[in-house]
């Protein structure tokens, strides 16, 4: 991936010192009670923020590529964790995140290898249960990421389309585990350059889609959502420790 004067996008831009820099900004919020759920960034006599919020000083997911070398799926993945974490844990998160990542660190792949896992991880399977239809259409949209994630080269925006289609179909007969899958399946194909489809649907994932994922926890007999959460939370900073410097 590349930013907006076309290098390679890397972590902190390949600079421990910008790392340090977001991470103390961050820790200053929290500590002074500014870090929030439910609010992007506010500064009108109170000062609140999310996790992007309080890195940024901002409300802008695009800013991350630019002042922090991470995709901007990422960022939004950071946000609707964030908000779906229950408080003490959600405190918690935004410097774990920031700590998790190397500088250097090449993050390009960490949201198809984010997305393929939820939808092909054993909760996910659990909810889907016995419904073949579905089975079919996430599997399908799984596929595509995997062979992204496997080959380096993205599946062309007409594939994902039509497979979104199929998704979306099955959604409208039966389960929102088809209605992710086919947003999953519109956000790859969306434009790379504007992020605005995806932007769109990162917000419903925040909500109805996320938690209607989530819902498999009750299935499991989990404590309600916050197992998911929990789950979201981990394989993010497992995939972010992964990501290799790059030597470039």
């Amino acid at each position: 991936m590349a930013n907006v004067q076309g290098e390679r996008l890397l972590a902190y831009h390949g600079n421990s010192a910008i790392k340090a820099k977001y991470i103390k900004r961050l820790r200053m919020h929290r500590k002074a009670d500014e870090l929030v759920q439910g609010t992007g960034w506010e500064t009108n006599g109170t000062t609140k923020g999310c996790a992007v919020g309080c890195t940024l000083d901002a409300y802008l997911h695009s800013r991350y590529p630019i002042e922090l070398g991470i995709p901007e799926q990422v960022a939004y993945l950071e946000d609707a964790i964030f908000e779906g974490l229950e408080r003490t844990e959600a405190l918690k998160w935004p410097e774990a995140f920031l700590e998790a990542i190397k500088p250097g660190a090449d993050l390009t792949m960490v949201w198809s290898r984010f997305t393929r896992w939820l939808l092909t991880c054993d909760s996910m399977m659990k909810a889907i249960g016995t419904d073949a239809a579905v089975a079919k259409v996430v599997k399908d949209v799984a596929d595509l990421y995997a062979e992204w994630i496997e080959t380096g080269v993205k599946p062309s925006a007409t594939r994902f389309e039509s497979a979104a289609s199929a998704a979306w179909a099955a959604s409208a007969a039966s389960a929102a585990w088809a209605a992710w899958a086919a947003s999953a399946a519109s956000a790859a194909s969306a434009a790379s350059a504007a992020w605005a489809a995806w932007a769109a649907w990162a917000a419903r994932a925040a909500s109805a889609a996320w938690a209607a994922w989530a819902a498999w926890a009750a299935r499991a007999a989990w404590a309600a959502s916050a197992a998911s959460w929990l789950q979201m939370r981990d394989k993010l900073l497992e995939l972010l420790k992964e990501a290799k410097v790059s030597r470039e």
